[in-house]
């Protein structure tokens, strides 16, 4: 539970980071949801850009057995380099993103 915890807390710094240096104005923001209860957690752009709706996941971790999963990383910084600098192997991290069959030579966990 201890490693869980510790997991949840650099996930929740580090998109908050990263939702701090995102440029909100009067008609877009940028939203942080966390589900700590269910372990789901993104950045998410909303509101209006050049008079037309704008909705968009920017990042979305999950935490699914005792492993984080990147489900979408739409960043430069690479957050699981930014999980690995923290501390967390790259054993305990899958970049979900990738299809399952490629997992194997990303350098991190495949399930």
């Amino acid at each position: 539970m201890e490693k869980l915890e510790r997991y949840r807390t650099y996930i929740k710094q580090l998109l908050s980071e990263y939702a701090s240096l995102s440029r909100s104005d009067d008609e877009a923001e940028t939203e942080l949801v966390f589900d700590s209860e269910r372990d789901h957690y993104q950045v998410v752009n909303t509101g209006w850009k050049n008079r037309r709706p704008m909705y968009g996941c920017v990042l979305h971790l999950d935490i699914k057995g005792d492993k984080i999963w990147i489900q979408h990383d739409g960043t430069e910084i690479g957050i699981a380099d930014e999980l690995v600098n923290l501390g967390v192997p790259k054993s305990d991290i899958v970049l979900a993103f990738h299809e399952p069959l490629v997992r194997q030579y990303t350098g991190f966990a495949v399930s």
